[in-house]
């Protein structure tokens, strides 16, 4: 959404404490066809997760403090808040979704608590009603009308063309063989208008069926759905999924399987692999008392590329601690080698200089947390921005000392895939 001119945080009016009730009901079906048009959240993934809509409480912020206004804000509403978790997992009782942006200027991050709350784990289904009067019988859960398809949606570049790009990462890789820096992420961005306001239950309902390994996510206008777990933290245990080393597929599963050897080959990926994974584990272990690192990455494999990927696991030093919320740990990691660069400052510099644009709240933290501080935060990669007509998507590479500007190119446009088809009605 469009950045508000402030600098302090913007918050809803906390007269009142929070009364929250979660109970367990019948399966209710598709998560995401229970979403109104009005105000949803979701978060799903092999069809777990939790969705939302309405809004109880949120608060705006931004600027270099926008984890610690927003985290300040947290605890004081979850402190105060009446609960009543007949349930008793992670995602139930007093949940909030959030989404922040990529960088310290510009770019408004949020946190948001929904007024009512879907969730499923395994068999397990329930519904959270959060509001400001007395815990009141839970609403019936039903499903929507679907949405309609995006009309008439034409692509432009956004603030670079293909050729231009490929001269900003030229100018990254003159950086580094320069000695300045090991690697950076650079991100492109494409422009989609629709005839009529887009629907964003139709992208994510698009996204959810044809990506069910990513985490699906819609907040306050962002949409997508992302293969990278930034971290996750539930009753002390820590994990984070590391990406970073990317291939296109053909289609073919032979050739695939050969590409996916390649890449577990490639010096350049594995070079770019290890940066994205040594950073996560350095941010990690001031936060942990034990940690695993898999020597090796796997390949994951996604419909449209394949990545190397590492998931790496802690436990944190005390789980009771409220310094060590997932909140805390996501604001520890951001920005890794795997969306930023590294050594992180000069990675942020060269970004600032040469990108060319806003990332807004693209490769920022997305996702949600309770009250105990559990909860999951990924990376907003493979995603868009949806204002009205206009769904804004972007993509990015990570670039070292053998990237081939062209090849790196062709590799942006690959992961814009996901959203471009979601976007376009089809």
């Amino acid at each position: 959404m469009t950045p508000r001119a402030t600098s302090a945080a913007q918050v809803s009016d906390d007269a009142d404490p929070l009364v929250v009730r979660t109970v367990e009901v019948a399966d209710p079906g598709p998560l995401l066809a229970l979403l109104p048009r009005e105000n949803p959240v979701a978060w799903v993934r092999r069809g777990d997760g939790l969705v939302g809509w309405g809004v109880a409480a949120v608060v705006r912020t931004n600027a270099a403090k926008r984890f610690a206004e927003a985290r300040s804000w947290w605890k004081t509403r979850s402190h105060a808040a009446v609960v009543r978790d007949e349930v008793q997992l992670p995602g139930t009782g007093l949940v909030c979704f959030g989404s922040f942006a990529f960088a310290d200027q510009p770019g408004e991050s949020l946190l948001v608590v929904p007024e009512v709350i879907v969730g499923r784990r395994g068999k397990t289904a329930w519904v959270t009603t959060i509001g400001r009067a007395a815990i009141t019988t839970p609403p019936e859960v039903t499903g929507t009308l679907p949405p309609k398809p995006p009309s008439g949606v034409a692509f432009t570049d956004g603030a670079l063309s293909g050729t231009a790009w490929e001269g900003v990462v030229a100018e990254a890789v003159s950086r580094i063989n320069d000695g300045l820096l090991e690697k950076v992420v650079l991100a492109r961005d494409l422009v989609a208008t629709a005839t009529k306001d887009i629907d964003v239950r139709w992208p994510l309902s698009r996204l959810a069926e044809s990506y069910p390994m990513c985490w699906t996510f819609y907040v306050d206008g962002l949409v997508g759905a992302t293969p990278e777990m930034l971290v996750r933290r539930e009753r002390g245990l820590v994990t984070s999924r590391v990406l970073a080393g990317t291939i296109r597929r053909t289609g073919h599963d032979e050739r695939d399987l050969a590409l996916a050897a390649a890449l577990a080959r490639s010096s350049k990926d594995l070079e770019e692999h290890e940066y994205a994974v040594r950073s996560v584990a350095d941010a990690l272990a001031a936060h942990c008392m034990s940690m695993n690192v898999p020597e090796s990455p796997f390949v994951l494999h996604l419909p449209n590329v394949m990545h190397l990927a590492t998931d790496v696991a802690g436990v944190v030093k005390d789980a009771a601690n409220e310094a060590s919320s997932c909140l805390d740990l996501a604001e520890a990691l951001h920005p890794s080698a795997a969306v930023g660069g590294t050594p992180t400052e000069q990675a942020l510099s060269l970004i600032t200089e040469i990108e060319g644009m806003d990332r807004g709240r693209y490769a920022g933290p997305v996702g949600w947390m309770d009250a105990a501080g559990d909860g999951e935060w990924a990376l907003a990669l493979r995603s868009a921005e949806v204002v009205g007509r206009t769904a804004r998507l972007l993509a990015g590479c990570g670039i070292v000392a053998s990237s081939d500007p062209e090849a790196e190119l062709a590799e942006a446009q690959a992961k814009f895939v996901p959203v471009r088809d979601a976007v376009s009605g089809v």
